[in-house]
């Protein structure tokens, strides 16, 4: 099972590409924010640990082994990079895959998340040949959640004060989808062209 996906990867507003250098900027205006960092595991972002992080993903843009993991910028017509997306390969044995996304704030409520992330679906399960994909969030994290819950995914535990998160007892959610779910939900997925 390994990914090696043709960028950039464009659906009706967006276009996922892999980070370049010139993101450091547009990676830095969401990063930094204590609203973003409120919900991931580190601390806002600095400059420089933002083009530590950029010049990071920028080899982030294949699956072949376990812990691989896809990082795409997602841009939006006129606006440049407003976010980005994540599929890790967590066990190739079991076919499964994380999904994950970062977006700036300016830019939520507007269906980006859901677009990009129904993009990386799509490649998860026709290209990657994943069985199942998972999300995780804190259970705060309400529109997180809300957009799995979009995506069609299910929510499958609900861990409640599993670990110590920046100073307090962590609740979180998982969700997940399998490959025939989506695949119903969706109906046969064709590459673009």
């Amino acid at each position: 099972m390994a990914l090696f996906p043709d960028y950039p990867i464009e659906t009706a507003r967006l276009r996922l590409r892999p980070f370049t250098r010139g993101d450091v900027d547009a990676v830095f205006a969401y990063r930094s924010l204590e609203a973003v960092a409120l919900y991931l595991f580190d601390p806002p972002l600095s400059r420089e640990e933002c083009a530590l992080a950029v010049q990071q993903r920028t080899t982030q843009v294949s699956i072949e082994d376990e812990g691989d993991r896809l990082i795409l910028a997602v841009e939006a017509a006129g606006l440049g990079v407003v976010g980005e997306v994540s599929l890790i390969l967590r066990s190739k044995d079991a076919r499964q895959g994380e999904l994950g996304w970062i977006f700036h704030p300016a830019h939520q409520g507007v269906g980006y998340a859901s677009e990009a992330a129904t993009a990386l679906l799509d490649l998860a399960f026709e290209g990657g040949e994943m069985h199942r994909v998972y999300a995780r969030c804190d259970a705060l994290n309400m529109a997180s959640w809300r957009l799995m819950e979009r995506l069609g995914m299910r929510r499958e535990a609900h861990f409640r004060e599993h670990a110590l998160f920046k100073g307090r007892w962590d609740e979180e959610f998982i969700y997940a989808i399998l490959d025939r779910e989506w695949t119903e939900r969706r109906g046969p997925v064709h590459p673009i062209e």
